[in-house]
């Protein structure tokens, strides 16, 4: 409120000093926010570069899980389901 109450007591000229001392701060500033936003965007493109390349390494993770499995179970389905005899004869044993 009093912020308010002093703006009203300022005088035309006072008004019109304060104005253009606010338009040099904001035009001395740009050149500090143009870098800050140069910046910004430039740390977004390594994030995003990070991201993508995370994704696709956990792609390439799955896809190489995936074919491992596949070979394993290959490598299943070839054995035989029931145990065999010893070769020479011998029968097995229950314990």
């Amino acid at each position: 409120m009093e912020n308010q109450q002093g703006e009203e007591q300022l005088t035309p000229e006072q008004l019109e000093a304060r104005r253009e001392e606010m338009r040099t701060f904001y035009e001395n500033s740009v050149p500090y926010l143009e870098a800050q936003s140069k910046y910004e965007r430039l740390l977004t493109e390594v994030e995003e570069s990070r991201y993508k390349r995370a994704s696709m390494q956990m792609q390439y993770a799955n896809m190489m899980a995936a074919a491992q499995h596949e070979l394993e179970q290959e490598e299943l389905d070839k054995e035989p389901t029931e145990e065999k005899a010893p070769s020479d004869g011998k029968k097995l044993k229950r314990s």
